[in-house]
């Protein structure tokens, strides 16, 4: 990727009344937000989900033309609370139970449940190239931002727990080489699949359910009180992971696609074949603040929750020949 593409993007069209007061805000034109409620609007619906988005987005790029200290403005932060306090009641709402649940024996489960077929990827082993390009644009929002998300944690975590968690991140980050980042070799995909690989250029095109990935990774992630989630989350992705790649890398090897593509997935399905790592950030965890067990937990089964509703999304439009996006690829 050039130089240019890793430069701030620029701000996204609003999706309603919500992410429409901060846009302008941020482009300028001063809106009192602390007269902004979520009122009835949809925890997990575009307005409320894209607000999000841009409101995290300041902590991590930032927006061309927009003022960095809006990172901290008092009125923002205020907002985003409110907006984080919705999300996370209705989370908490459809989030099965955790209490009396081991964080051991739910990752057991999330172990198991990934090696049976279902979902995005089990479709695309019989789906079509453009379908996989639509794939490719939902992951770009978290896939350009490599571990960001995840690694607000790291000053949250000592000992071993922080040692396992940043030698899985080093990977990540190409182990010491700019060009082996995942964000560089996503990007290489995103062109070999005659996609925009700059940064966010697909913001305006996804639906709800692909912010609402990335925007609990967020959330997680700059909130101290939530670093158990945040571990829990982190946990579930590193044990999905393996088998979720290898089924799209059979996939796209079907569909004889790019070198570029391939090499991504079959990477990410090679790399962590042994989910140990993920596992002992859990255990040194709980061995220093046994009482992080449900947040954990918690965090497993909200990653459960807004990866199926991002998968029931795709499966449900693509069985119906319909594009998974808000705007159809070319």
């Amino acid at each position: 990727m050039t130089p240019s593409k890793s430069l701030s993007p620029a701000l996204p069209a609003a999706a309603g009344p919500t992410s429409a007061a901060v846009t302008a805000h941020l482009a300028g034109r001063v809106q009192d937000l602390t007269r902004v409620r979520p009122g009835a609007a949809d925890p997990l619906g575009l307005d409320i989900q894209l607000t999000l988005y841009v409101c995290y987005e300041l902590a991590y790029r930032g927006f061309a033309g927009v003022d960095p200290s809006f990172e901290w403005d008092a009125d923002l932060i205020g907002l985003r609370g409110r907006l984080e306090r919705v999300f996370l009641d209705h989370l908490r709402d459809r989030v099965p139970d955790v209490h009396g649940v081991s964080a051991a024996d739910e990752m057991q489960r999330v172990a198991a449940e990934s090696e049976h077929g279902s979902g995005p990827a089990q479709f695309l082993l019989s789906g079509t190239w453009q379908q996989m390009r639509e794939y490719f644009v939902h992951r770009s929002l978290h896939r350009l931002k490599e571990a960001d998300p995840q690694a607000w944690v790291i000053p949250r975590l000592t000992g071993q727990a922080k040692a396992s968690f940043v030698a899985i991140e080093f990977d990540d980050y190409g182990s010491g080489h700019a060009s082996h980042m995942d964000q560089r070799l996503f990007g290489e995909l995103m062109a070999a699949a005659d996609l925009d690989d700059a940064y966010l250029a697909y913001l305006n095109a996804v639906p709800a359910e692909s912010l609402a990935v990335v925007n609990l990774m967020s959330m997680f992630g700059l909130h101290r009180s939530m670093r158990g989630a945040a571990v829990g989350h982190f946990a579930a992705a590193e044990i999905t992971s393996p088998p979720y790649s290898q089924r799209l890398a059979d996939a796209l090897h079907r569909l004889d696609a790019p070198p570029a593509c391939t090499r991504f997935y079959r990477q990410h399905a090679e790399a962590w074949l042994d989910d140990g790592g993920a596992i002992e950030v859990v255990r040194d965890l709980l061995a220093a603040e046994p009482e992080l067990n449900d947040d954990i937990v918690f965090g497993i089964r909200a990653y459960d929750l807004v990866e199926g509703l991002l998968a029931e999304h795709l499966v449900k439009c693509w069985s119906a020949e319909h594009s998974s996006l808000l705007h159809p690829l070319a």
